[in-house]
């Protein structure tokens, strides 16, 4: 693909709030493309995960498009939003949403359970996707025995084990320290190199998006210089 992967223009979307109309993003132009990491920053309220949301078809603009790969999202069925977001996004989430009761391996292999990938092939791809990020030996330890960074890592894993063409990040780094927070962040843009997908990460943390290929900043719901 030489195109982006995806294009917003002019996104808006607003909520209702009693009689007031609340306006979360607007006048928003993106694109996003394949390979490359690009960071969202900005203080909390900002519009960032509204932002991701709106990318990740998770939520419908109020005015605009979003066209993944040119389909424009809020056309698509929900079946159709379904099998894409199964197949071709991934999501990382700053609380790691693992399963506590599941090993490393198994928090990874889910993923590719959902998206209907046959054993063989599920075993060599989560092998492959925790020696990625440097788990390998910690295959079959659950959550709780492992580091914030460490959780974060098989977040990573399992964001990346379909295959992708988009990961969505929010806040990735949020409950992680500097040092940590720097490691996954350089790990993400090692992972946008290798598999060739495009990873937007949403973050407060202006000095760790500086590892990022592209900088924008968002500031009462639209970019801002």
């Amino acid at each position: 693909m030489t195109g982006p992967l995806i294009s917003a223009c002019r996104l808006e979307r607003i909520f209702t709030m009693g009689s007031e109309r609340v306006p979360a993003v607007h006048d928003i132009d993106l694109d996003v493309i394949p390979g490359r990491l690009l960071a969202i920053t900005g203080r909390s309220g900002s519009g960032k995960t509204t932002l991701l949301n709106l990318l990740g078809g998770l939520d419908t603009p109020t005015s605009g498009t979003v066209l993944f790969d040119g389909r424009d999202l809020s056309k698509l069925a929900e079946s159709e939003l379904n099998a894409l977001r199964r197949h071709r996004i991934g999501f990382i989430f700053q609380s790691f949403g693992l399963l506590p009761l599941l090993s490393a391996y198994e928090n990874v292999e889910i993923a590719l359970r959902i998206s209907e990938w046959k054993r063989v092939e599920r075993k060599r791809r989560v092998e492959e996707c925790l020696d990625m990020v440097g788990l390998a030996a910690r295959a079959q330890h659950r959550p709780y025995e492992l580091s914030g960074g460490e959780m974060q890592r098989v977040a990573i894993a399992r964001a990346i084990a379909p295959h992708p063409s988009l990961i969505l990040a929010d806040e990735p780094t949020g409950e992680l320290d500097l040092a940590t927070g720097t490691e996954i962040f350089n790990l993400l843009k090692q992972i946008t190199r290798k598999e060739g997908v495009g990873i937007v990460v949403a973050t407060h943390d202006i000095a760790m998006s500086q590892i990022a290929d592209e900088i924008r900043q968002i500031s009462d719901g639209t970019f801002i210089d």
